[in-house]
């Protein structure tokens, strides 16, 4: 396994050259161990026998485990004290996600089981039932037109049941319904830490085109993460006559990029299952660099207290 660290880990790098000593001591202790053979008076018994039965019998091994164990405690005390940290996922403590969802009659497809609207109900309701429960979620959905099913709250419960709800209607507004969720984030007074996330599953067919509004969320700071849901062989049959329903994945990277937001495909239920973790992690959560040196503190001073055992159980001293 390669372990790969970064002095970029450390919240206190500087101590780190600290752990020269380690290899200096170990020098040392060989060159005591090799002098002590060397300088042995010889042996003055003349009875062999009578030496072999006053001699404790030692293992050699015995002999260094317990400077090898201190050794290596001692590293992990320098590390320890150069204050090693990882990167932790914490919630936000402010925030709001714009959740859009695509309502066009193409969202009744079955190219996605259940059905394209089905599987979309079911990972929404999924995604704000992980977020963090003081991040402000709000709800847009639509077709032909767009509107505001519930404005940012905290009231997950309240959101879910709307997405429940959701019906299908004629036409593709995408433009308008990405305009509607800015202004209700300006009317919620939520610019900062706002995102949008926008599914869609198909072109926009009427309003204005999507990717001018994404250039004014993108003057706005509002990063815009899409999903282009559902696959390249989704029909729908409107009266009597098959229509192909293609997700329009393109104009969902062109309105990520210009924003700043994240783009993402999703071609089944549980691929949108992963997107919107993926997202929840990102609009709901945020890295911090956080210390760990209490394991290492502590792992060190067992291994150091063991060490100083054995030396006195086999050896009869410390080390």
């Amino acid at each position: 396994m390669n372990v790969d660290v970064n002095i970029d880990d450390f919240l206190a790098p500087d101590r780190l050259w600290l752990l020269a000593v380690v290899p200096v001591l170990v020098a040392g202790y060989v060159w005591q161990q090799r002098r002590r053979r060397r300088t042995t008076p010889a042996v003055r018994f003349a009875n062999f026998g009578l030496l072999k039965s006053v001699a404790p019998k030692r293992s050699t091994w015995r002999r260094h485990v317990p400077a090898a164990a201190v050794a290596l405690a001692l590293s992990g005390l320098l590390v320890g004290f150069a204050r090693p940290s990882g990167a932790v996922q914490v919630p936000k403590e402010a925030a709001t996600v714009m959740l859009v969802i695509d309502t066009s009659a193409s969202m009744m497809a079955t190219d996605v089981e259940p059905s394209r609207i089905e599987a979309a109900i079911t990972a929404a309701e999924a995604f704000v039932a992980d977020l963090p429960p003081q991040i402000e979620v709000g709800l847009v959905s639509f077709d032909r037109s767009a509107r505001v099913l519930s404005a940012p709250t905290t009231d997950h419960e309240a959101v879910q049941r709307e997405i429940a709800a959701l019906t299908l209607g004629p036409g593709t507004a995408a433009g308008e319904a990405l305009a509607v969720a800015l202004s209700a984030i300006e009317a919620a007074d939520s610019n900062d830490g706002a995102a949008i996330v926008l599914l869609s599953d198909g072109v926009t067919t009427i309003g204005r085109p999507v990717l001018g509004v994404a250039q004014f969320a993108a003057e706005r700071g509002i990063p815009v993460s899409t999903i282009a849901f559902g696959t390249p062989d989704g029909i729908v049959e409107v009266q009597g006559n098959t229509i192909a329903v293609p997700a329009d994945p393109d104009t969902m990277a062109a309105v990520a990029e210009t924003t700043s937001g994240r783009f993402f495909e999703a071609g089944s239920g549980d691929e949108l299952q992963e997107v919107y973790e993926d997202i929840g992690t990102r609009v709901g959560y945020e890295t911090q660099q956080r210390e760990r040196s209490g394991p290492v503190l502590a792992t060190s001073t067992i291994l150091l207290i063991s060490a100083l055992g054995l030396g006195l159980l086999w050896n009869g001293r410390l080390v």
